[in-house]
């Protein structure tokens, strides 16, 4: 991990092991087993561990009352206190993988006298060596836990969703019953005649009610993929993407919104349930709409991979807070006013395409619009098969 580069040119002689020599050596041994300690540590943020190592370098070289230290990572700077960089250089890479991640250097802020390699001993051309070697397994170690934890939370949101969905399915069996009966005693009564005006207007309520209730119920089973799902072989773009389209073409022109066809061409056909997922766009589109208020660009795009073909939705609007983003697909979960939403829209998302077996994935950002990718498995093949 250490690759390096350097500006010195060699020159001079090297001297014998006097004890000048030893000390500088036990200045090096000083300088990595300081810099190995700030590596070892787990419990402080990786910036800060940058910047303490890059305090220590100085006092690693022949003359540390010249020599000041700069280490550049992922395009971000720690320097040493005082630090201006001199024309006399000494620098290695740091590589993780085979990929440049950033460079250390150490430069001498005056003209130093001719050593092995300018100015620098050919001892502190390995010392910068093995600073870049453990600048790398920082970095390594840095990036495996931040995958680690994207991991860890992805099973915790992946758990509690499961749960949500056993009680949630649950709950709309319980309610199923007692639903239907009160909306068909209710439309028997609507039919009746001779009812009060005012007990008409009350049974209607009841009915209304309880269709409200029912398409709840109905979400909460596409949630917890208990609904039957019958799949055929369908064109994503013409069965989906334009029947649904065309639903809000006049809603999105009084509302200041442009549509934006991106379509990859020459998506293959895909075995899904064409209804459901129209729902999904439905709901993706509706929330996109209601992201922006003032007007916007709505893209709704299309592309293949090797095994998956994905359908994307992306606007322009207000965005999502990290916070909100956690707890997106949660139903019941909403940021809209009491009577706005029930909050169910992006879980029956999740829940179809779930019971597909394709993903939903979501990137947002406050003032810059979301984007919601939905990736589904090919299959071209006619199915005709409910699944549960």
């Amino acid at each position: 991990m250490g690759e390096k580069r350097r500006s010195a040119v060699r020159g001079g002689s090297h001297r014998g092991p006097t004890r000048a020599l030893l000390h500088e050596r036990v200045k090096e041994l000083d300088c990595i087993y300081g810099i190995a300690r700030v590596a070892a540590r787990w419990n402080t943020p990786f910036e800060q561990d940058l910047q303490d190592i890059v305090e220590l370098l100085p006092a690693g070289w022949q003359h540390p009352e010249a020599a000041t230290a700069r280490v550049t990572m992922d395009g971000r700077e720690y320097v040493a206190p005082g630090f201006s960089p001199g024309a006399q250089r000494l620098e290695a890479q740091v590589t993780v993988n085979g990929e440049r991640r950033g460079i250390v250097e150490v430069f001498y802020g005056e003209p130093m006298p001719p050593e092995d390699e300018g100015p620098f001993l050919r001892e502190e051309s390995r010392l910068i060596d093995a600073v870049a070697h453990l600048l790398g397994l920082l970095l390594e170690r840095r990036d495996a836990a931040q995958a680690r934890a994207v991991i860890e939370e992805g099973l915790q949101q992946a758990d509690r969703l499961a749960t949500i969905g056993l009680l949630a399915a649950g709950v709309a069996h319980e309610l199923n019953e007692p639903l239907s009966s009160i909306l068909g005693f209710a439309q028997l009564l609507k039919r009746s005649h001779g009812l009060p005006p005012q007990d008409e207007q009350d049974v209607a309520k009841i009915v209304s009610g309880a269709l409200n209730a029912r398409d709840v119920v109905r979400k909460l089973l596409l949630f917890a993929r208990r609904a039957p799902t019958t799949k055929t072989a369908i064109d994503l773009e013409a069965d989906v993407v334009e029947d649904v389209l065309s639903l809000f073409e006049d809603r999105c022109a009084k509302d200041g919104v442009e549509v934006v066809r991106a379509f990859g061409g020459d998506i293959p056909r895909i075995a899904a349930d064409a209804a459901q997922l129209k729902q999904v766009l439905v709901n993706l589109v509706v929330n996109a709409l209601q992201a922006m208020p003032r007007g916007g660009t709505l893209t709704v795009s299309t592309m293949a991979g090797k095994d998956r073909v994905s359908l994307v939705v992306e606007d322009t609007g207000v965005g999502m807070t990290q916070d909100v983003l956690s707890k997106v697909f949660l139903p019941f979960y909403t940021t809209k006013g009491p009577g706005q939403g029930t909050g169910l829209g992006l879980a029956v998302v999740h829940g179809i395409v779930t019971a597909h077996e394709g993903t939903v994935r979501v990137v947002s950002r406050v003032g810059r619009g979301s984007r919601f990718e939905v990736e589904l498995p090919m299959g071209g093949e006619h199915h005709d098969v409910a699944t549960r």
